[in-house]
């Protein structure tokens, strides 16, 4: 698959030939379901909770006497049918983290890389580097390359600039190589890779 490659200024700058492997399977949907719901899973704080009979700061004294009053038996206020009891059942404090297969996550990345591709949504650029980092600047390079909604995967390091340009502009990530995820990739309309993060994923799934 041959993809065109852009400066950010718009002009061309050749092109590059993708990996079929990685840029051409035909998207699943399950698997990248999968992939976006262990991640979701995985970042939940699950610091919710709630005070069990245990916990709650009530009298524990028999409420009244166990026969001749005609109601049921009951011995503390406590208890989760009483208003100021426990509550029964309740969240905990836990974490949500499940375990992936590591083919798993991996294939879910290139699946979704692939459904980029095949929407027309992934736009390759030669390098993300900016000499001065002015935000007004780089909203009009994004605006000549109709990036409104994109996610940025430079190399292993973002240059300083770039990303202190593009750290205001709303719906616009930039990540480097290491943090290339599905979740974030789906959540922006397009893919934006450098030359840099392509050789890095063609490395990666060699």
């Amino acid at each position: 698959m041959e993809l065109n490659v852009t400066t950010l200024e718009g002009k061309t700058a050749g092109s590059v030939q993708l990996s079929d492997e990685i840029f051409g399977l035909e998207p699943r949907a399950d698997i990248i379901q999968r992939v976006v719901n262990w991640q979701l899973a995985k970042r939940q704080a699950g610091t919710h909770k709630t005070k069990d009979r245990s916990e709650v700061w009530r009298t524990g004294k028999k409420m009244y006497k166990q026969k001749g009053t005609g109601g049921a038996r009951h011995g503390s206020a406590r208890v989760p049918q009483f208003r100021g009891g426990g509550r029964a059942f309740g969240p905990v404090v836990r974490s949500h983290a499940y375990d992936l297969p590591k083919k798993v996550r991996a294939l879910g990345l290139r699946h979704a890389l692939s459904a980029k591709a095949k929407d027309g949504s992934l736009v390759v650029i030669d390098n993300a580097e900016l000499k001065d980092p002015k935000t007004k600047a780089l909203i009009g390079h994004f605006s000549g390359l109709g990036l409104t909604s994109a996610l940025i995967v430079d190399g292993a390091e973002v240059n300083n600039g770039f990303a202190l340009a593009a750290r205001n502009i709303p719906q616009i990530d930039v990540l480097p190589i290491q943090g290339i995820n599905v979740y974030d990739i789906l959540r922006r309309q397009k893919l934006v890779l450098t030359k840099a993060a392509l050789d890095a994923l063609e490395a990666r799934f060699k």
